[in-house]
């Protein structure tokens, strides 16, 4: 893939670490894509250390060195992740038809590009699929027999999608306090216990309690059905797990420990054209009861050490 100027734009949403920053820039500058887009907030008003931060973040973006059209959406001010993410990626499909998304603490195998290359033409216009993404939260699933699955799940490590998507999305989520929504949004996870787990942080975030567009995405998945794609195998290294990160502030999670794997080509479907509820459900008991559980005897174990001084 490396010898491949890869085709389809893609988009580098940074903020304030340039250190992850680089990482995934390498990784770009790998498969030397045509087109960049780069979304980036500005520094908020009360951290003082953070406009030299951003500063020395956007830097990297002038080392492109190959041949590519470098388009930049910086904001000079911090709108927060739901408004700068939403409002890039509001400004990025006004321009093309589709593109490939990565966030600053995203790496990616090599493989994820051709992956998504290939499957955004597969299914451009296929309206039952919503997204692609990188990361497999269980590792592996079925990487014997297929290359991908389809999963009600999305997730925005590593991810893809289309303009004819992208244009549903509401930032507010205004449907999901309409009950007849919220009963077709639990039949699409058709597991009451999956349904009440995820309405959870969904009412956070119509609430504004939540500073998230992912959230959103999800919803807007949920509620007309559509499909995320997702590989057999993690193609996504998340290594922001610290103390600098906007959410993922724990480097003892669970999730930042997910093995990294290479898919082979050429691509073998999956024999049905159908969620793979199983995968969803042993991924709902890994990330949202497992690494769950996990967080919170960790933090009963800090308090516990603390009291103990």
């Amino acid at each position: 893939m490396s010898s491949h100027q890869l085709e389809t734009p893609v988009v580098f949403i940074i903020f304030k670490r340039p250190e992850t920053t680089q990482k995934v820039f390498e990784a770009i500058r790998r498969v030397k894509p045509k087109k960049l887009f780069v979304i980036a907030d500005g520094p908020r008003h009360d951290r003082p250390q953070e406009p030299e931060q951003c500063a020395e973040t956007r830097t990297i973006i002038d080392r492109v060195d190959w041949e590519c059209e470098v388009f930049k959406d910086y904001s000079e001010v911090n709108l927060g992740c739901a408004k700068r993410v939403s409002s890039g990626l509001d400004w990025v499909f006004n321009q093309v038809e589709e593109a490939i998304i990565l966030e600053d603490d995203c790496v990616p195998d090599v493989s994820f590009f051709r992956f998504c290359e290939i499957l955004l033409a597969q299914y451009r216009e296929d309206e039952r699929v919503f997204a692609l993404t990188g990361h497999n939260h269980l590792s592996e699933w079925k990487s014997e027999i297929q290359s991908y699955h389809f999963s009600h799940y999305f997730d925005c490590w590593g991810w893809a999608t289309w303009r004819r998507v992208w244009q549903k999305y509401d930032l507010k989520m205004e449907l999901w306090t309409q009950p007849d929504v919220k009963e077709r949004v639990r039949a699409v996870i058709a597991d009451d216990r999956q349904f009440l787990n995820r309405a959870k942080p969904l009412d956070a975030t119509y609430a504004g309690e939540i500073n998230s567009w992912a959230y959103q995405f999800f919803f807007l998945c949920l509620l007309h059905a559509g499909f995320t794609v997702t590989p057999s195998v993690n193609l996504i290294a998340n290594v922001g797990f610290d103390a600098n990160s906007t959410n993922t502030t724990d480097a003892d999670d669970d999730r930042a420990k997910v093995k990294v794997g290479t898919l082979r080509f050429p691509l073998q479907a999956p024999k049905k054209e159908e969620a793979d509820r199983e995968y969803d459900y042993q991924r709902y008991k890994k990330v949202w009861e497992t690494t769950f559980k996990s967080r919170v005897f960790r933090k009963i174990k800090k308090i516990a050490s603390f009291a103990q001084i």
